[in-house]
């Protein structure tokens, strides 16, 4: 998986300079990054080489929605051998969701946890996918929720297989995930693997569902806005009647937009929650 890393100045006064942040990272978002870091004077930004769009990036720069700030940046490749090293050595600590869910890296011991809860490890081979990430942990939380006993699964943009592996063990029975990183497929294979879990992996984007010839039950994405507004017709294209979408990867002022394109497939609101400045939104068939 091939990631750059941006580094953003902001210029302005300083009190502004967090909401200069803020809205600075809806539109990094909007250009594909997916992770940020504050810094003194500004954000470093981590985005996928493959979903970078560079002109949306410089547009909403160009016409940023804040007088008397002025914001310029510089991109640098991340090695894969170099991110993948690193987290490899490190690993990442447990991660707690809601008490009933724990994330671990799979290389070290169990951690302890408290009776009944879900244990999911993972292989740090990355960032990413770890359930650090507030959208994951809102997406495994709104599964806990949900009777998952012989339901199906379809996990798109799969990443690390972490949600796939989250919903078999809550009950699923049939997963099937894809992404456009081969990277990311075989990592997904390998977590499920390491988890007992049974999950076909395909490698492709949202047009791999015209293939499958099945209908699922809950449909997952964790993915920005935009993909997820060009994606959404195949989404409902292979969910059942009366199943789920389970939406995340983007900002509480995208949930107009996204809640609007939802309606005109046919899909009904029945859920929505936000966890520091990612939302999540949970649709009906």
């Amino acid at each position: 998986m091939k990631y750059l890393a941006a580094h953003f100045e902001i210029a302005c006064m300083d009190d502004m300079m967090q909401i200069a942040r803020d809205l600075l990272m809806d539109v990094a978002g909007e250009a594909g990054f997916e992770s940020f870091e504050d810094t003194e004077r500004g954000v470093d930004g981590y985005v996928q080489e493959q979903l970078f769009d560079r002109q949306l990036l410089d547009d909403g720069i160009a016409s940023f929605p804040l007088d008397g700030v002025s914001i310029v940046y510089n991109i640098n490749k991340v090695e894969d051998q170099d991110w993948n090293a690193v987290w490899e050595e490190q690993g990442f600590e447990p991660i707690d969701i809601d008490h009933r869910v724990v994330v671990y890296d799979a290389k070290g011991e169990v951690p302890q946890h408290d009776a009944g809860a879900v244990m999911i490890g993972i292989d740090a081979r990355q960032a990413f996918g770890t359930g650090t990430h507030e959208t994951t942990q809102m997406i495994i939380a709104s599964l806990l929720d949900m009777q998952l006993e012989g339901k199906s699964v379809l996990d798109c943009g799969c990443g690390t297989g972490i949600l796939s592996i989250a919903a078999a063990k809550c009950g699923a029975t049939h997963c099937v995930g894809y992404d456009i990183d081969e990277w990311s497929v075989d990592n997904s294979r390998h977590n499920a693997q390491l988890n007992g879990v049974d999950m076909r992996v395909l490698l492709g984007d949202a047009s791999v569902t015209a293939t499958l010839n099945e209908k699922f039950d809950v449909v997952l994405a964790n993915i920005n806005r935009n993909i997820l507004l060009a994606d959404m017709p195949a989404f409902v294209g292979v969910m059942k009647e009366g199943g789920a979408l389970i939406l995340s990867g983007f900002y509480p002022s995208d949930t107009a937009m996204l809640c609007d394109k939802a309606a005109t497939l046919g899909l009904t609101l029945t859920a929505q929650k936000s966890n520091g400045d990612w939302a999540c939104l949970m649709f009906c068939k």
